[in-house]
C-alpha cells in the first residue's frame, strides 16, 4: 500500500514539475493534459488494482484545472474540454489498470502451473528414487537378522555395505528435495553473496571424493581470481550433482572434468566425463525431472538422474543463469551451467 501511494505521489510530481518548467518557454498549455494522460498511465501501470490509477486521473484533472488553466488557482468546471480530459483520463487509467492486472494474474498462473509442473516431476521421481533404495534396504536387513547364524562375515560386511550405500542415496534424494522447497516455497528466496569460485569448485570436489575416493576429478580454472554472487551452499551442491551423475550414470568413464571459465557477463562451469554419453532422445528431456526407468538407460544405470539436473536447473534458473547437456565429440557427455557475474542480470539464455 505504502509502495503503491509512493508511486502515486512521485509520479503525479513528476509531471506537475515537467509541467511547469515546461510552461517557461511554451505560451499554450496543451501539453499539459497530455503529460498527465502520460503520469497516469505510468501509475496505472506499476501500481496494483485500480484504486491508485482512478485516484491519479482525478487529481491530474483537478491538478491542471487548479494550476494550469486560466483562472489559475481557480477551479472552473466550465473550461472547454474538461469532461473530455477527465473521461479521457479516467477510460485510460482503468483500461491499463486492467490489462496490468490481467497480465499479472496470467504471469502468476503461469509460475504456479510451472511449480505444480516440478512437483509432480519431482513426485513422480521420487516415487521410483525412494522405493528402491528403501526396498534394497529392508531386504539386506532382513537377511542379516533372519540369517545371521548361516551368513558368513564376509557376507554381513557386503549386506551392510548395500545398506549404507543405499542410505547415502537417500540422503542426496532428501538433499535435493530440500532445495527445491526452498526455492519454490512460497516466501522462499535466494540469498547470493559473491563467493570465490575456487572455493566452491574445491569444496564439491572434496564432498565427492568422499564417497567416489577411485574417481579422478580433474578442475580447470582459469588463472584470474574470480568471485561471483550465488547461493554458495546451492551452487556447490549443483556440482556435486553433476560429478555424481558422471560417475554413476557414465559407467566406463576414466577421468572428470570440471572446466570452469570467465565469459563476457557471466561464469560458464562444465562437467564433462569420457564415458557413453547421453542417448540423444533422453536429451530434450534431461532436465524435466521426468526420466522413467529404462529411457536412455546407458547413462542411467538403473536409477534416475532426472531428479537430481531438474534440482540443478532450478537452483540455476534461481541465480537468473541456465543449463545445457550435450555429448563430446571425442565421447562421454557434458554437462554444463552459467551464472551472470553482476548481481541482479539476467542475460538471455
Amino acid at each position: 500500500m505504502k509502495k503503491n501511494g509512493l508511486i502515486t505521489v512521485c509520479v503525479l510530481g513528476i509531471a506537475a514539475v515537467i509541467a511547469l518548467f515546461l510552461q517557461q518557454f511554451v505560451t499554450t498549455d496543451t501539453h499539459v493534459p497530455l503529460l498527465f494522460v502520460l503520469a497516469v498511465l505510468c501509475v496505472s501501470r506499476f501500481t496494483d488494482g485500480y484504486v491508485y490509477g482512478i485516484v491519479a486521473s482525478m487529481a491530474a484533472v483537478i491538478g491542471v484545472n487548479y494550476v494550469f488553466t486560466y483562472p489559475y488557482f481557480a477551479i472552473n468546471f466550465t473550461l472547454t474540454g474538461y469532461p473530455l480530459t477527465f473521461v479521457t483520463m479516467l477510460a485510460v487509467s482503468v483500461s491499463v489498470s486492467a490489462l496490468t492486472t490481467q497480465t499479472r494474474q496470467q504471469e502468476q498462473i503461469r509460475l504456479e502451473a510451472e511449480k505444480e509442473k516440478m512437483r509432480g516431476n519431482l513426485l513422480r521421481a521420487v516415487s521410483h528414487d525412494i522405493r528402491t533404495p528403501l526396498t534394497s534396504i529392508v531386504g539386506s536387513a532382513s537377511g542379516i537378522l533372519d540369517n545371521q547364524k548361516i551368513l558368513s562375515e564376509e557376507k554381513v560386511m557386503e549386506l551392510v555395505k548395500d545398506i549404507r550405500e543405499e542410505a547415502q542415496w537417500l540422503i542426496r534424494i532428501v538433499e535435493n528435495l530440500l532445495s527445491v522447497t526452498r526455492i519454490n516455497g512460497e516466501n522462499a528466496h535466494i540469498h547470493t553473496d559473491d563467493e570465490i569460485v575456487e572455493e566452491i569448485v574445491g569444496s564439491a570436489v572434496m564432498k565427492f571424493q568422499k564417497r567416489f575416493p577411485e574417481r579422478k576429478v580433474e578442475v580447470l580454472m582459469p588463472p584470474e581470481f574470480l568471485m561471483v554472487p550465488m547461493d554458495g551452499i546451492l551452487i556447490e551442491q549443483v556440482i556435486v550433482n553433476l560429478l555424481e551423475n558422471s560417475a554413476l550414470h557414465g559407467k566406463n568413464a576414466t577421468l572428470i572434468q570440471i572446466v570452469v571459465e570467465k565469459k563476457p557477463g557471466r561464469l560458464a562451469v562444465a562437467v564433462e566425463d569420457d564415458g557413453v554419453g547421453i542417448k540423444e532422445n533422453v536429451l530434450p528431456v534431461l532436465f524435466e525431472g521426468s526420466l522413467k526407468s529404462g529411457e536412455g538407460e546407458e547413462y542411467d544405470s538403473g536409477r534416475n538422474m532426472g531428479i537430481g539436473l531438474s534440482v540443478c536447473m532450478s537452483i540455476v534458473k534461481a541465480h537468473k543463469g541456465n543449463m545445457t547437456a550435450e555429448n563430446r565429440s571425442a565421447g562421454g557427455a557434458r554437462v554444463s551451467f552459467w551464472l551472470p557475474m553482476e548481481e541482479g542480470r539476467k542475460d538471455g539464455y
